[in-house]
């Protein structure tokens, strides 16, 4: 067999184990037009398995989830604990007036709460590296052949921050040899995040933890048909209504919200809010919005006043 045939055996086979190993990539969903969104963070992510690196596995998954919660469009994506906890001890400084006063002063008071809390634990981690297998050699031309691979368990928890519980857990397992995870925008799949979007080492560990963190990013998404979404009514101005949600929460001109008064069913014995009931008393329509207001008319009913609680039409 001449030098030509055997270099086209050669590409060919390899064209071969190439597709046969690629896995298409996932694509995580794009939010819908008008998706109403959630303030989220992540707290943390503890070591469980006991894995040691060249970087910190738990620091890992913290920074690439609120990394792909924010590439991915459905939340309100704050700071992790850390650079929350480092926010404030900025507002502390500036409150002590030892810095210079402003606009851009960093201000107590301001920081935007968080709705929804994710944290998880790392409870096992298997990192196979050793060598090949799998692959053959022709003619001093080598093809094929494994690099190792590792695996990842984690337990994802989404806590309510206003009561403290956890809405929803499951468990993931984030495997090396996955292609990875493509981020759609309003239906286009621009962009994506298969690869080192941690900015971790890019070592099958690292490869396995991306898979985790999409799949956990995936199963947050899941959750937030069940997650009830509320604004306020903050000022009423004759026949013009604001409320306290606006574009940062994917507001939109045209929505259509449900307004009325809010009575909570507490225990005596606790203090624990049991059940609300919502009074309903008018409709309204946003036409025009800022970025954390949006203008309203009213649709129908009356009565609607300050303080007064606000709920999508569609849920």
């Amino acid at each position: 067999m001449n030098r030509t045939s055997v270099a086209s055996l050669c590409v060919g086979l390899l064209l071969f184990f190439v597709g046969s190993s690629v896995v298409a990539e996932t694509t995580i969903p794009a939010p819908p037009a008008g998706n109403l969104r959630y303030s989220i963070t992540v707290t943390k992510f503890k070591n469980e398995a006991g894995w040691r690196g060249q970087w910190s596995v738990g620091d890992g998954m913290k920074t690439s989830m609120t990394n792909l919660l924010h590439e991915s469009g459905w939340f309100i994506v704050l700071g992790d604990g850390e650079m929350r906890q480092e926010a404030m001890k900025e507002q502390d400084f500036a409150a002590s007036g030892r810095t210079a006063q402003g606009k851009k002063s960093a201000k107590i008071g301001r920081m935007t709460p968080a709705q929804l809390l994710v944290r998880g634990s790392i409870t096992h981690v298997q990192n196979d590296t050793g060598g090949g297998g799998g692959g053959f050699s022709f003619q001093g031309i080598s093809i094929g052949g494994s690099a190792g691979e590792a695996e990842m368990n984690t337990t994802i928890y989404l806590v309510d921050s206003e009561t403290g519980q956890v809405v929803a857990s499951t468990d993931v397992v984030g495997k090396s040899g996955r292609k990875g995870f493509r981020v759609g925008y309003h239906g286009s799949a621009l962009g994506g995040l298969g690869g080192n979007f941690g900015g971790h080492k890019n070592d099958n560990v690292g490869k396995a933890m991306e898979d985790a963190v999409g799949q956990a990013v995936i199963f947050l998404i899941d959750q937030l048909d069940a997650i009830a979404w509320e604004g306020s009514v903050v000022l009423v101005k004759g026949a013009q209504i604001i409320i306290n949600r606006g574009t940062r929460e994917g507001v939109e001109v045209g929505r259509q919200f449900k307004v009325g008064g809010v009575d909570e069913l507490v225990d005596p014995d606790t203090g624990e809010v049991l059940d609300s009931e919502m009074t309903e008393v008018g409709t309204i329509k946003v036409t025009k919005t800022k970025e954390k207001i949006a203008y309203c008319s009213v649709v129908a009913g009356s009565g609607i006043q300050k303080g007064m609680s606000v709920f999508p039409m569609d849920r």
